[in-house]
């Protein structure tokens, strides 16, 4: 496989690096929160636009330092279960990399001057601790990965801080709805993070990688990731009935027919077989978020 992706265009390899499957994280609060915004008749399509490309270039920053961070230390060898990493297959070296995590990043900045324009400085700290946690995420003297912190991490960058933002840049006020409504995007987008950990649980723990999912175990782990799904559903009730949105704000609950084999799925496959959960769990979320922000508009 390497080899193959060594004869393709350098473009193919940079995608590859950027990780993909894991971008959705960063589409679907950007969905939710532009939603929010246009109920009040108050969206801002270039803010939402420049929100969601900030997102994507934390994101794939914050996959880019990750990539040469878990190579060093040991953590992505070639018995790796997940998909492939460019820094460990060789296919870009450590330093070009990391360069690509600078100008990643540097892209992100960009997008935040632009918004810290529309709302004031208080934009600019939250994008510059979301670039901060991004590189803290797997490098320097604490790494949050390492410490079992990466959930907490995304929930909160990927569900309150990106969805509420968003609501921020178009609507130029806070509000608790948003808040509220970034609870299921969160947990959703953190059940990513829980499948990858679950898969790598055993090379993790050999490198003291001490993932949260190292520190519960393999049942444990199971058990979060189900209530993540489960706290995600019952979420929806509790955004129409308390914070006034629409009845349709239970559309997700169409998304069950694909929860519901995650649910089992979880409990029964192991290694390199939840590579296919870890897909459909993006799926999952982007349907689910999707519905979400329907919802919210009808």
């Amino acid at each position: 496989m390497a080899a193959e992706l060594r004869a393709q265009s350098p473009v193919m390899v940079w995608w590859l690096a950027a990780r993909p499957r894991t971008l959705v994280a960063a589409v679907v609060p950007v969905l939710v929160g532009t939603a929010l915004a246009f109920t009040e008749g108050r969206e801002n399509l270039w803010a939402a636009l420049a929100a969601l490309m900030g997102a994507f270039f934390i994101q794939i920053g914050t996959n880019l330092v990750n990539d040469v961070v878990d190579f060093k230390k040991g953590a992505d060898t070639a018995e790796r279960l997940g998909p492939m990493r460019v820094t460990q297959a060789g296919l870009l070296s450590p330093g070009k990399v990391a360069a690509g995590a600078v100008v990643a990043f540097g892209l992100a900045v960009a997008c935040g001057l632009y918004l810290t324009s529309l709302v004031g400085w208080p934009l600019l700290l939250v994008g510059v601790v979301s670039i901060l946690c991004g590189i803290a995420y797997t490098a320097g003297p604490y790494p949050l990965a390492y410490r079992g912190l990466g959930d907490l991490f995304v929930f909160v960058f990927f569900g309150v801080v990106a969805t509420l933002g968003t609501y921020w840049v178009e609507t130029l006020a806070l509000a608790w709805t948003p808040v509220a409504a970034s609870v299921p995007v969160g947990l959703l987008a953190m059940g990513l993070l829980v499948v990858n950990n679950l898969r790598d649980i055993e090379g993790d723990a050999r490198v003291n990688k001490r993932t949260l999912a190292v520190r519960l175990g393999r049942r444990g782990t199971i058990a979060q990731y189900r209530a993540l799904l489960a706290i995600a559903y019952l979420s929806l009730p509790v955004l129409w009935g308390a914070f006034g949105l629409s009845p349709f704000v239970l559309l997700p609950l169409v998304s069950l027919v694909l929860a519901v084999p995650l649910w089992r799925d979880i409990g029964v496959l192991s290694g390199a077989e939840l590579n296919g959960v870890l897909a459909r769990t993006a799926r999952l979320q982007l349907v689910f978020g999707a519905l979400l922000a329907l919802g919210v508009v009808l």
